[in-house]
């Protein structure tokens, strides 16, 4: 692998003295190896510890890279779409744009974009939804992912196995996202066009800067009208691995009434010795026809030890809480949340490298000190030393609903305190495997009724070194005094790659609960390092229709963009 000192940018001078660091992962045995010695409760985080890095001297460097990129495109798309009014039927289009990156010093960098287009990004994963909740995509767009990390407030979300494989929690906890940038440029499911918007981050001393700006134009099937977004992050280096920082985001047309909305907030993420944290922040928001109680605060404490592990956190939401550029999973609360955990590494059992025995409790009520939902949760794992884990675990639910909650079609659930009670069991065989993935099934009580649910989610069967098939699939059967159902979503991606700089990837999803089937067929060619050439079709049909599933809407785009160096 070479690295060009071209794309690289670094402070002027003969002298160079860097921190760097290498990872070497060897999936058949498990094993992960850091150049230096990084804590084992790190794990995958280690890679991004700098402070456990050595330094490279001695490194003769030409002059600093590359300071200016302009990268224009240009595309062209047929579209139908049957639900639009009027019809559109192979409706030919065309358009163009640019992006520009400067390298405003070795820390900061600029970012100018006219008239952005994302027709190369890869469709949403659909998710079933059985909470009363709205549910967290991710944000895929490579302009928004580039310094995504200096935005994050608070202490962030903090994943790891066992979120990711027993609950489920891929991209997400409790806590209000105060910058969500998928709020830019999409609406209902629909995109919005980006006329244009400009971004610097990066880091001058011990301060770390975001700075975002970015005016939408109007969408009439969604009722979007133009709209400007900021974002201005600040955050600053105490201590020896703590920050303090403060956040602004503001919309110039908000959600629901005429007017802007603005959010406000100062965080601080605390690192004591090498596994204690503490997390904290406060927020508030403006929104028209919202005030009072529009404050958010958040005190966690998080022990990470290899072997012992505790979190502690009081969260509170207000009920007018309403941060239009951030995520809000639910409002008008306040959560109480412990866990404890203990993991030890058995030296007489040479098969397995960890154990895992982990309690919990979730306490959430509304401000009125009214309780709405308590979770107790009880997990077991096992982490192989071949990579394979297991997990089997127990939660005791109570959740008290306020008004009727609508879960599928024409079944609803009625107001009231529902208690209950179910299992979990999973299996995620090892990555190194040519057929990966992890197992789930579920079973017992929900809402007044039965619950049973089997899933094969993450997975990946590599047919050969270029072919690689990632299937998963959820079916929930759902037994209610007001109706049963059943959903079923079953996702296949597929990749071929033809060359190093050329591969096409395809995404077909069906999802019952929504009786839709999506196909996303992607072609990419790097021509020439940083110019790309794109070849996208995309349609929906409703599985409804008789015989064949009947097409809703249907698009093929072509798009070529040219990267400038200069």
């Amino acid at each position: 692998m070479a690295i060009p000192f071209k794309s690289l940018r670094y402070r002027t001078g003969a002298s160079q003295i860097w921190g760097i660091n290498f990872q070497r992962n060897v999936a058949s045995t498990n094993e992960t190896s850091f150049l230096t010695p990084i804590p084992a409760a790190l794990a995958f985080q280690g890679m991004f510890r700098f402070s456990s890095a050595p330094t490279l001297v001695g490194v003769e460097v030409p002059a600093s890279g590359t300071r200016l990129e302009v990268k224009p495109y240009a595309i062209s798309d047929v579209t139908t779409d049957l639900n639009a009014t009027p019809r559109l039927s192979n409706d030919p289009g065309g358009d163009f744009g640019v992006d520009v990156k400067y390298g405003v010093t070795q820390g900061l960098t600029a970012d100018l974009t006219y008239n952005t287009d994302f027709a190369q990004v890869e469709v949403d994963e659909q998710q079933v939804n059985l909470t009363r909740f709205s549910l967290f995509f991710p944000e895929k767009r490579e302009f928004f992912l580039e310094g995504q990390g200096i935005f994050d407030f608070g202490g962030g979300f903090r994943g790891g196995p066992t979120a990711y494989y027993f609950r489920g929690e891929r991209f997400g906890g409790s806590a209000p996202v105060l910058f969500f940038s998928r709020r830019i440029g999409l609406n209902e499911g629909r995109t919005v066009p980006i006329r244009g918007g400009g971004r610097l981050t990066g880091k001058v001393g011990p301060y770390s800067i975001g700075l975002l700006d970015v005016q939408t134009g109007s969408e009439s099937a969604a009722g979007t009208a133009p709209t400007n977004f900021a974002v201005a992050r600040l955050k600053r280096d105490v201590l020896r691995r703590s920050a303090v920082g403060a956040l602004f985001t503001g919309r110039s047309v908000a959600v629901d009434a005429p007017g802007a909305s603005y959010t406000y907030g100062v965080d601080g993420v605390f690192s004591f010795y090498d596994n204690l944290n503490v997390n904290t922040y406060l927020a508030r928001t403006e929104t028209p026809g919202r005030r009072g109680d529009d404050a958010s605060y958040q005190g966690q404490i998080e022990y990470s030890g290899d072997r012992w592990g505790l979190v502690l956190e009081r969260l509170g939401v207000g009920a007018n809480f309403n941060p239009e550029v951030g995520f809000l999973r639910r409002d008008d609360f306040r959560r109480s949340f412990g866990s404890f955990r203990f993991s030890p590494r058995p030296r007489s059992i040479a098969a397995v490298r960890k154990f895992l025995f982990e309690g919990s409790l979730d306490y959430i009520a509304d401000g009125a000190g009214l309780l709405e939902t308590r979770l107790q949760q009880g997990i077991f794992g096992i982490e192989f030393e071949n990579g394979d884990r297991f997990f089997a675990g127990a939660t005791d639910n109570y959740e008290f609903l306020k008004k009727p909650f609508y879960i599928h079609k024409d079944v609803t659930i009625p107001v009231g305190g529902y208690s209950f009670t179910n299992a979990r069991v999973v299996y995620a065989l090892g990555q190194q495997r040519t057929t990966s993935g992890g197992l789930t099934f579920d079973r017992g009580q929900f809402f007044g009724g039965e619950w049973t649910s089997v899933g094969y989610f993450r997975g990946r069967v590599n047919l050969s070194p270029q072919l690689s098939v990632e299937p998963s699939l959820s079916f929930n059967w759902i037994e209610l005094p007001q109706g049963d159902f059943t959903t079923e979503l079953l996702a296949a991606r597929t990749t071929y790659t033809l060359t190093p700089r050329m591969f096409v990837a395809a995404l077909l999803q069906y999802n019952s609960g929504a009786d839709s089937l999506g196909t996303n067929i992607r072609l990419r060619w790097e021509y020439q390092p940083g110019s790309e050439l794109f070849v996208v079709y995309t349609d929906e049909r409703d599985t409804l229709t008789p015989r064949f599933p009947g097409l809703e809407n249907r698009a093929l785009v072509v798009k070529f963009n040219r990267l400038f160096r200069f």
